[in-house]
């Protein structure tokens, strides 16, 4: 059996980004590992992509660190390997977004864990075989919540910028491994999470997660550096929107 270019671990895949991500990556010959919470969608999603080619799913909770030992587990016993891993599961926290004053605890504690810890765990499973290998793509998809002061966004901004900060750290630790780490913002787009987030808000306007997957795939194609934080309507604007 022919060896794909690349294995590719896309969290949140059921949908939106996650979803158009896999789908472009498919079209490149990558081989998939997707997960997401929603097991219908996700079965979807494997019926459409495996007409292309390889793609391993299994639904459950990223934040479950069950759920994420056996996702790694298996998806390595299948494919050999992972070369990519997409962070790109997350959670805005209770809907409408409540204001830092009066945010229930816990349910920051869980926007938390599943927008930082989770994504950590991640990494910590699949860097040993990265660094075994030498090479290795980690990308942390963020939001300028994360460096901008939206009043109602503190939780998910808060968690975002622990989460690019997080990043930056594991890219100096990483110094010289050949494991590339990368905070990637897509901008704002019209999909489900950000509905639920300001629910009642038109945002018709906004594009959908169609204009910016092509650009986070071609983004990794040509980038070499070790660290990078990356908006991704500048790179769009740069190749004139030709990615």
């Amino acid at each position: 059996m022919q060896q794909p270019q690349k294995v590719v671990l896309i969290t949140g895949a059921s949908r939106g980004l996650g979803r158009e991500l896999a789908r472009q990556f498919s079209r490149r010959g990558a081989a998939l590992i997707l997960t997401a919470r929603g097991a219908s969608d996700l079965e979807a999603v494997e019926r459409e992509l495996s007409t292309d080619g390889e793609v391993f799913t299994l639904a459950g909770d990223v934040a479950d660190p069950g759920h994420a030992a056996r996702l790694v587990r298996r998806g390595e016993e299948r494919f050999g390997r992972i070369d990519v891993l997409i962070n790109n599961a997350s959670t805005v926290g209770p809907s409408p977004m409540p204001q830092l004053a009066v945010y229930p605890p816990e349910a920051l504690l869980d926007v938390f864990r599943v927008n930082v810890v989770a994504p950590l765990s991640l990494i910590q499973l699949v860097l040993p075989g990265m660094r075994t290998r030498g090479e290795g793509v980690i990308v942390n998809l963020t939001s300028d919540a994360a460096v901008e002061a939206y009043p109602g966004w503190g939780g998910y901004g808060a968690s975002k910028a622990a989460l690019e900060h997080a990043s930056r750290v594991l890219a100096a630790e990483l110094a010289g491994s050949g494991v590339r780490v990368y905070v990637v913002d897509p901008g704002d787009m019209n999909t489900a999470m950000h509905r639920a987030a300001e629910p009642g808000v038109d945002l018709s306007h906004l594009p959908g997660p169609d204009v910016p997957a092509p650009a986070v795939v071609a983004l990794l194609e040509r980038e070499t550096t070790p660290f990078g934080r990356f908006l991704l309507s500048q790179l769009i604007s740069a190749t004139g929107g030709r990615v």
